[in-house]
């Protein structure tokens, strides 16, 4: 069986891709003596669980359980996510990992298995760095006063005179906003009524064309925007776009809606170093942080089901409870530098792939370049209407900025991706020793790249580690398998050191 897939829609339509690998994986079928009976292709992200063929690729696999070896050229086209890692090692199924060389079975050793654990958790990583640079440069947008996303009802996306995408009034909606504000500070509309009100009035949802619902109604309300601020991750930003209506409107209109005035920074929440991490042991419920007298933190079964006999605990306890638990974690000095190895080496193929990635975005920059400027000499001309310009220049400008945001967040993504992948294994290594030093924040980061579940009972701490980390503790303290000693100077179990 082969599998193959591009990220986007995009890549498969510029043969970037799909073809390429196909082509590589048949001659590799054809050179082992392999018969391929279906080919599964993907053109979506694989950051997100639910591929179509994907999932298709599986229901014949439970179909067909004489077909047991799958094909595909490498890690990060087969999975870019935990849980369809998980969903097809179930499947007792040979996977070739062409351009890698790898081969994966039941039979496998620990080191090929825990290495491709590893180069699982690096493309979940990469992808999330790729998200996290587009976060970046939407906080960036909101610093400069600029509405980073879709314009609300009442305002457009367009591009502005520096080439930024920026939002403006729209002619059509933004006049009936305003009246709905104007009619509800007066207090004499309830929130269906005004809905009503604003549905005759012509206000309706952009893209569908449908009228407003009551909790769109509610939203624009509350919503900043509309008065010149808005808020982009839990702070407020003065916007440099025209507002539609003022301050003591807005204001107005909130004191109507809940009868006090509205803060305008909402305090922090406070973050707890365990929420979400662990369950009950007697009732299988959350184990929930309170704050006592603002200083102490004390954590206890939520209780939801039933009256449970489980005591407070500090956190500090805890953080010497998951302290211990980390310390079941172990990878010599040997193993490591192995493992590092492999995942530097794997890395030349990724940068050729984002090489060629950025080529194809800098020609495309290039040529909507060119033709913004034959389109300026067209207009210089008379060869165009002015009208023709505004509207050709203004796509391509922005199909132009997209390419080149594009290319920043490669370039920022890719400088982390190897260092991330090591620091993953060397955190593994070493949690136990710098946990207790950490923030709330890394102390919860950790756990959840470490830990899958852990309970709470008794006042005991029990924890179950998250693939492919669990494997660190098999080779610390599971039976030596038979077979060759140890190598002089290594910790581990001989089935991880190299043949």
């Amino acid at each position: 069986m082969l599998y193959a897939r591009v990220s986007t829609a995009e890549q498969e339509k510029e043969g970037f891709s799909i073809d390429a690998q196909i082509a590589l994986v048949r001659e590799y079928a054809q050179r082992n003596g392999f018969a391929i009976v279906q080919q599964y292709v993907d053109v979506e992200t694989a950051k997100k669980t639910g591929r179509t063929q994907f999932e298709a690729m599986l229901k014949y696999l439970r179909a067909h359980p004489g077909v047991r070896h799958l094909l595909v050229e490498k890690t990060d086209r087969l999975y870019r996510n935990i849980k369809d890692w998980v969903t097809l090692d179930d499947f007792d199924v040979e996977q070739h990992l062409v351009k890698e060389g790898t081969v994966l079975s039941r039979e496998s050793r620990s080191s090929e298995k825990f290495m491709h654990g590893i180069k699982v958790l690096m493309a979940k990583n990469y992808v999330d760095n790729l998200s996290e640079e587009a976060r970046k440069g939407m906080m960036e947008k909101a610093k400069q006063g600029i509405w980073p996303s879709q314009a609300p009802i009442g305002y457009l996306n367009v591009v502005g005179p520096h080439g930024k995408k920026i939002i403006v009034p729209d002619p059509e909606s933004a006049p009936i906003v305003a009246r709905v504000f104007e009619w509800f500070e007066t207090g004499d509309y309830a929130l269906k009524d005004l809905t009503a009100k604003a549905r005759e009035a012509g206000l309706k949802y952009r893209k569908s064309q449908r009228p407003v619902g009551v909790s769109t109604m509610h939203y624009m309300l509350r919503n900043r925007i509309y008065a010149g601020a808005f808020e982009w991750a839990g702070r407020l930003y003065q916007g440099t776009h025209e507002p539609l209506i003022t301050t003591e409107t807005w204001e107005n209109v909130q004191e109507v809606l809940d009868g006090r005035s509205a803060s305008n920074v909402r305090a922090d929440p406070i973050r707890f170093a365990f929420t979400g991490l662990i369950t009950c042991g007697h009732c299988g419920c959350a184990v929930v942080a309170q704050m006592q007298r603002g200083t102490y933190i004390y954590y206890h079964c939520s209780g939801f089901r039933q009256k449970c006999p489980e005591k407070y605990v500090r956190e500090e306890a805890l953080a010497e409870a998951f302290s211990a638990q980390l310390s079941r974690l172990r990878m010599d000095d040997e193993v490591f530098s192995l493992i590092e190895r492999v995942i530097r080496e794997s890395h030349a193929d990724k940068s050729r792939e984002r090489i060629e990635t950025l080529d194809r975005l800098r020609a495309d920059s290039d040529r909507l370049q060119q033709r913004l400027d034959k389109l300026y000499v067209d207009h210089l001309d008379g060869r165009i209407t002015p009208d023709m310009h505004d509207r050709m220049a203004a796509t391509w400008r922005d199909e132009r900025a997209r390419c080149q945001r594009q290319i920043d967040v490669l370039h920022n993504a890719e400088d982390a991706f190897v260092d991330d992948g090591v620091a993953l294994l060397d955190l593994a290594r070493n949690a136990h020793r710098t946990f207790n030093i950490q923030s709330q924040n890394a102390k919860n980061a950790a756990l959840n790249l470490l830990v899958s579940n852990s309970t709470w009972a008794n006042g005991e701490l029990t924890v179950t580690f998250r693939e492919p980390f669990g494997m660190l503790e098999e080779s610390a303290f599971g039976d030596p398998p038979p077979g060759p000693p140890i190598m002089p100077g290594g910790g581990g179990v001989s089935k991880w050191l190299p043949e």
